[in-house]
């Protein structure tokens, strides 16, 4: 009797037990839906504001942490200068964007030159106050790079426009001189760039 009873009590705390994990999983399941619909009610939208940034990867953006300041528009401008016998233009002159906004915008640089060539680009902006706002995540810039004879190279600039930008700021000008750097040996080829999240 008193084993029966005993094997009756393991039974009851298993079912317990396996009902204790099926609830758990449940829970574990509906707890993003629920986050999500908490977010909505309370206004914060962090995971409406993600999917938001995801659907608009084509035009450069990425999903950025910050909130996304839709009520502006910052008009970008691209403009590059090429002291030497190369190449090296943006893949766009300009786009529009919001402060916290993450963008992308790709840059070409080719050799035209029969020797190897060791380079690195020097940004400035437009007006001057808007250095402090114009963080870039990744840049170029951030490193000196070699190129073969002939050789053609894209990279990437993704940036976010601090949604601390004074209201007056409308444009904001990123301009890039791309020099050669004598005497001294770049990165190797096809190297991506380091750095990312540091600030020129």
């Amino acid at each position: 009797m008193r084993f029966a009873a005993l094997h009756r009590d393991n039974r009851q705390l298993l079912l317990k037990l396996v009902v204790i994990v099926v609830l758990m999983l449940g829970f574990g399941y509906a707890l993003v839906p629920l986050y999500k619909h908490i977010c909505e009610a309370l206004g914060i939208n962090v995971l409406s504001l993600s999917e938001r940034q995801t659907a608009a990867a084509p035009k450069g953006m990425a999903d950025g942490n910050g909130q996304v300041d839709y009520s502006r528009q910052i008009t970008v401008e691209f403009d590059t200068n090429a002291r030497g016998p190369w190449d090296f233009k943006p893949a766009v002159r300009h786009m529009t964007v919001h402060p916290g906004e993450l963008s992308q915008v790709m840059y070409e640089f080719r050799n035209k030159q029969d020797r190897t060539m060791a380079a690195q680009a020097i940004p400035s902006y437009a007006p001057m106050q808007a250095s402090a706002h114009f963080n870039k995540l990744e840049c170029f810039c951030f490193n000196e790079y070699t190129l073969q004879p002939g050789e053609t190279k894209q990279w990437p600039v993704v940036f976010v426009i601090d949604p601390k930008l004074p209201k007056d700021v409308k444009t904001i000008t990123l301009s890039y001189t791309f020099f050669e750097v004598a005497g001294k040996g770049g990165f190797k080829v096809g190297a991506a760039p380091k750095g990312a999240g540091a600030a020129l």
